[in-house]
């Protein structure tokens, strides 16, 4: 089943969700709002815990995430909160982790980012965030012209046995079939 709405929707969604065998599948449409960082990294990280598809590496998951995004949405969207942030999330108990955070910014070349360890960047107050990103994922890389950044974590072989899964879809305008699969539609309620 594919459940799709706005992030808040499937915020208020959490206690309803069961996990079974089969991957977990997430997208994810999100403002760009600096506040909205933590509550999303916060609901992301208790599905991919409960998923227990990178199990003892969630915290490098977490960081990563966190960084992404604030790129996205500061570097990127400029915090026009008009732009959203796409985030897909694929956890399989299997293989491990891999997520997709897209903006819709001018993008950028990641050569030209300066390297945060030479000398005269020690003292920078920016520019550590694709460091980090690299350091806590095992493979990062940067798609349409920079404007995703591609980023998986791959299990040891003694984490490969686990259970869960759940597709996540967010938003749409109408429920529709997808191949065999019912999806279920949650739009944002304004007031």
């Amino acid at each position: 089943m594919t459940w799709v709405g706005s992030f808040k929707s499937l915020q208020s969604m959490l206690p309803k969700l069961r996990f079974s065998d089969g991957p977990l599948e997430l997208h994810i449409w999100v403002q760009s709002e600096i506040g909205q960082i933590s509550p999303l990294v916060e609901w992301l990280m208790s599905l991919i815990v409960a998923s227990r598809c990178v199990r003892r590496e969630e915290e490098f998951v977490e960081l990563a995430l966190r960084e992404a995004l604030s790129n996205a949405m500061l570097h990127g969207n400029r915090l026009e909160a008009r732009k959203l942030v796409h985030v897909r999330c694929r956890c399989d108990c299997g293989s491990g982790l891999s997520v997709v955070v897209r903006d819709q910014g001018q993008g950028f070349d990641p050569d030209e980012v300066p390297d945060p360890l030479s000398f005269e960047n020690l003292r920078s107050e920016h520019g550590r965030g694709i460091h980090l990103m690299k350091l806590a994922m095992d493979e990062v890389s940067f798609e349409r012209g920079g404007t995703e950044v591609h980023m998986c974590k791959k299990l040891g072989h003694e984490q490969r046995t686990c259970t869960s899964a759940l597709r996540v879809e967010t938003p749409c305008d109408k429920s529709r079939m997808v191949g065999k699969q019912e999806v279920i539609r949650f739009l944002p309620v304004t007031p």
